[in-house]
Parts: C-alpha cells; sequence; structure tokens
C-alpha cells in the first residue's frame, strides 16, 4: 500500500472523529465548543473535497484511496447525524436523520452489488446527490455550531432539503438499477 497526500488526507478526516465527538461533549462552560466542534467538521468536509481533487489531478488514485474515502465521509457525516439527533432529542430531526443513514447504507449496498455484477456504472453519483450532500453538510454545520435561533432554523430548512434529496436521489439509485435487482 502506497501512501500519498490524498490518502493521508483521507486518514486525516479518520483522525478527526474522535475529536469531532469529544469537542461536542465539553462541557457547557465551553462556549467555544459548539464552535471548534463544527470547525473540525468543516476541516473534515474540505479535506474530503480536497483529497479527491488532488488525487485526480496528480493522477494519484489508488485502490486503498478509493476504499477509504466513501468509509471517511459516511463515518463523519453519520457520527454528525447522532450527535445532531442527541442533541435535540425531538423525532423531526431524528427522523430525517435515520432517513439520511438508512440511505447511505441502502446505496452503499446497492452499489457494492452492481459492482460484484460488473453495473457500478449504472448507480454513479448524480447531481442530486452532490446537491443533497452540499445541503447536508451545509445543516450539520449550521446545528453542530448553533451560534444564534436563526441559523438552527436554517439547519433545520437544509436538513429536510436533504432528506426530501436523500428520498430523490436513493429513489433515482433504486430506479436505475431495477431491472438488475428484480431481474431473476
Amino acid at each position: 500500500m502506497q501512501l500519498n497526500i490524498p490518502t493521508l488526507l483521507t486518514l486525516f478526516r479518520i483522525i478527526l472523529i474522535p475529536f469531532f465527538v469529544v469537542a461536542f461533549y465539553l462541557p457547557e462552560q465551553y462556549l467555544w465548543a459548539p464552535f471548534v466542534c463544527a470547525l473540525i467538521f468543516v476541516v473534515a468536509a474540505i479535506t474530503d473535497w480536497f483529497d479527491g481533487f488532488l488525487a485526480r489531478r496528480w493522477k494519484q488514485t489508488t485502490r486503498f484511496g478509493a476504499f477509504l474515502d466513501p468509509v471517511a465521509d459516511k463515518v463523519m457525516v453519520a457520527t454528525a447525524l447522532v450527535l445532531v439527533t442527541e442533541y435535540y432529542h425531538v423525532w423531526w430531526v431524528t427522523l430525517p436523520a435515520a432517513t439520511m443513514i438508512a440511505r447511505e447504507i441502502i446505496i452503499s449496498a446497492l452499489r457494492e452489488w452492481m459492482a460484484e455484477i460488473g453495473k457500478r456504472s449504472s448507480v454513479a453519483v448524480s447531481w442530486i446527490g452532490k446537491v443533497k450532500t452540499s445541503a447536508q453538510m451545509l445543516s450539520l454545520v449550521a446545528l453542530l455550531w448553533r451560534p444564534n435561533p436563526i441559523i438552527e432554523i436554517l439547519g433545520f430548512i437544509l436538513l429536510y432539503i436533504a432528506a426530501i434529496l436523500t428520498f430523490w436521489s436513493m429513489f433515482q439509485y433504486l430506479k436505475a438499477s431495477r431491472a438488475d435487482l428484480l431481474g431473476s
């Protein structure tokens, strides 16, 4: 296994997860803790974009990096969704968060299965998935930071936009693979 800068950035993102969780659970007297928690999440999101950009630009894509990158993304986002759900502790935050986590599991399994039958390209990332991810990331930053009620409300709105796009993109992926899934 050859480690390159894009792969090291992905590993860095995984290393950030425990620090992210610790920052979230710092006592309330540390008024800066929500900002630091959100900042760690933003740094992780930036490294996610940057590692892919560098891997393509420098032609340093590796099998290990291709495997690890989506794992790091999904673990970081799922962790953030769980933390936000715990903080608010209400059904109307838990429901979209659980939906997004379930979608990631379903689509990951679908992509793995489609790759196994040689049809991975039919479930490639779509523009809806990219918009969903953007809304989801902005929502999570707002709901982790919580600097004022307006940002929180914006975070809730973006959370629901992301949840709607989650369903839309999931159904698109399922529709694209319908013949393979339902065929005998």
